[in-house]
């Protein structure tokens, strides 16, 4: 699933590339995509795209219609296997994972595509005071990056649930989903089945300190991704999707645990007293 690097990364990039573009016009061949009918989809005709930004994990694209009726956003959520990309020519009618289109002027074209059979992905159209008022945004919790301050982060965290369902739930902190909360998880040296109410004030640091992950894989998709966004990102993972590989911290096997198309990855030794640490000497668990 996108999470905030990668959300974050195709705002900037579309941004950059679609800042004043005028649209054509815009339809929704995936016919469950759309979540609204008014305004419709004809009111972005000869509408400007001023900003592409990032809302949680969602994408946000702002238009200002060409009648002067309020500016709009495109308020879209990529889900599990949803890209926001533009490309140089128009898709066919017929591409199976083409969800809405919005056709540039200039005959560019942004395309929300789906990988897979579920289209769980979606989009709504709104006016741009409706946005801070949506549910799926007025109910966000602070971002995970940059980190909120550590006294915020310290209540945010304090509740008797697992760190790993606690650290992705966006009502409670924004941006973090299955990937990047192995890799935090990971970094601090705790285990995803630590409860955020048992932490001691060091192990809480450790954690906020540990969100800067989330900054790495920014910078690292800067370096590595050009203008365009492909359809699978360049993710600097270490420990998530790497069950049967050595930790890189401490050598023991990383682990998996699997919920259905999902699965959570951790070092073994991060469940022992002392952890996972750089001199900790491998042995079976």
């Amino acid at each position: 699933m996108p999470e905030l690097p990668e959300v974050e990364i195709t705002a900037r990039r579309l941004s950059t590339a679609l800042e004043g573009a005028e649209v054509e016009s815009a339809l929704a061949p995936g016919v469950a995509t759309l979540k609204t009918f008014e305004p419709s989809l004809e009111s972005l005709t000869g509408a400007r795209i001023s900003e592409v930004r990032r809302i949680g994990k969602m994408l946000a694209v702002d238009l200002d219609p060409a009648d002067g009726a309020g500016p709009l956003t495109l308020l879209i959520h990529l889900m599990s296997a949803g890209r926001l990309q533009l490309f140089d020519k128009r898709a066919s009618l017929k591409d199976r994972r083409s969800r809405i289109l919005v056709r540039i002027a200039d005959g560019r074209e942004l395309r929300l595509r789906e990988f897979g059979t579920k289209q769980s992905a979606w989009a709504r159209l709104l006016r741009r005071g409706e946005v801070a008022d949506d549910e799926m945004v007025a109910t966000l919790g602070p971002d995970a990056w940059p980190a909120p301050p550590l006294e915020e982060f310290r209540e945010l965290i304090a509740q008797p649930r697992h760190l790993h369902p606690l650290l992705r739930h966006q009502r409670d902190i924004a941006g973090i989903g299955r990937s990047w909360v192995d890799e935090i998880l990971w970094e601090a040296r705790l285990s995803p089945f630590r409860k955020g109410s048992e932490l001691r004030g060091e192990e809480v640091k450790r954690l906020h300190d540990a969100l800067h992950v989330l900054g790495d894989a920014l910078d690292h998709y800067e370096d590595e991704i050009g203008e365009t966004i492909p359809d699978k990102m360049p993710m600097p993972l270490k420990v998530h999707r790497r069950e049967g590989e050595p930790c890189p911290r401490c050598g023991t096997t990383i682990e998996a645990v699997f919920f259905a198309e999902h699965q959570m990855n951790y070092c073994p030794r991060s469940r022992r007293a002392g952890g996972c640490s750089k001199t900790a000497v491998c042995r079976s668990c």
